[in-house]
């Protein structure tokens, strides 16, 4: 063998090593018994995005994670948190440290795709650059010490066929996940995007792209609001242990809406509002969701996060009891 391929298998074997490293964490073990409890933070909580939410800057909200008694956090990979933009060598040397300091577990980086993007605009080469988003993404994952990264599928686009788009999103993981397997990263896709979004399509999905490190960050939000039922989501959440590595947890509410018809003197049922309450009240069937991942010896983190207008309002102070009510109600399943 020549020293070229030498090389070239000798990267291909460590690749296929990072991987395996990555698709080993948090995997399901099928026994109930060895299900534990780990809470994470979800950086988003305190980001700023929602009407009236409070912002914090990626050292206070580490501080305030600690402070509220979470294992471990989750952080938003875009400003105004961790994006790779900001985060030179130094930098990331110093968050880890900030983060190793506090004791605190670095769960995963939350990443931001869409993978059918400019799909009606093929000029432009929108699946390769988020797949290099990822890739680095995922070096800042390693540097800061962590080997999951969240990612989504893609939103669907009116006037183009469905297999395109579901081709588009395939190509992009599978270009995404090689760029994550150089740095031993695991990919989690979320469902929350529109393509792969049924836990059934989800599960199609992961098998074609057939890599080790791409795996799933199956929720209960999507398959409360797509009418699934009780048995239902959890025959879902058994379906998808193969895969599951992460969950992200969040309660809502539903607010109905209504339009009127003047020439009728009547109102038309349009679309729900939706929006987040505290853990303990709400729309999801959490005890049934968490008791699925139990049976099946879920082994991952459970993170909770406050992603849309909050009941009570977006100051710190009500940020923070909500989120100390998460693992209120949390912790009867330890």
């Amino acid at each position: 063998m020549s020293k070229i391929g030498l090389v070239v298998l000798i990267g291909s074997v460590v690749l296929a090593v990072c991987s395996l490293k990555a698709f080993a964490q948090g995997v399901s073990t099928g026994n109930p018994r060895d299900f534990k409890i780990k809470t994470c933070l979800h950086s988003v909580s305190y980001a700023g995005f929602w009407r009236g939410q409070a912002r914090l800057t990626v050292d206070e909200f580490l501080v305030k994670a600690k402070e509220l008694g979470y294992d471990g956090v989750m952080l938003m990979a875009k400003r105004p948190h961790l994006s790779p933009l900001d985060y030179d060598a130094e930098a990331r040397r110093k968050l880890k440290q900030k983060i190793d300091s506090l004791g605190l577990k670095l769960v995963c980086l939350a990443g931001y795709t869409d993978f059918t993007a400019g799909s009606d605009k093929a000029g432009v080469p929108h699946v390769e650059i988020q797949a290099m988003y990822v890739g680095q993404v995922a070096k800042l994952a390693r540097d800061l010490g962590t080997d999951i990264v969240r990612v989504f599928t893609g939103y669907r686009r009116p006037g183009i066929a469905f297999d395109k788009q579901y081709a588009t999103v395939l190509q992009g993981l599978k270009l995404a996940g090689k760029e994550a397997a150089k740095y031993g990263v695991t990919l989690a896709v979320q469902n929350h995007h529109d393509i792969a979004l049924h836990h059934d399509v989800m599960y199609w999905l992961l098998k074609e792209v057939d890599m080790p490190n791409v795996k799933a960050a199956f929720d209960a939000w999507s398959p409360t609001l797509e009418g699934l039922s009780k048995e239902q989501i959890r025959e879902a959440v058994l379906k998808m242990k193969p895969y599951t590595i992460h969950t992200t947890v969040a309660q809502y509410v539903r607010f109905p809406q209504y339009s009127y018809q003047i020439p009728l003197t009547t109102y038309l049922k349009d679309q729900d509002v939706i929006r987040a309450v505290p853990m303990g009240k709400g729309i999801i069937d959490y005890d049934n969701f968490i008791a699925a991942l139990r049976e099946t010896g879920y082994q991952g983190y459970i993170a909770y996060e406050m992603c849309e207008v909050l009941e009570g309002g977006g100051e710190i102070e009500n940020l923070d009891r909500t989120a100390k009510k998460f693992l209120e109600y949390i912790d009867k399943f330890r």
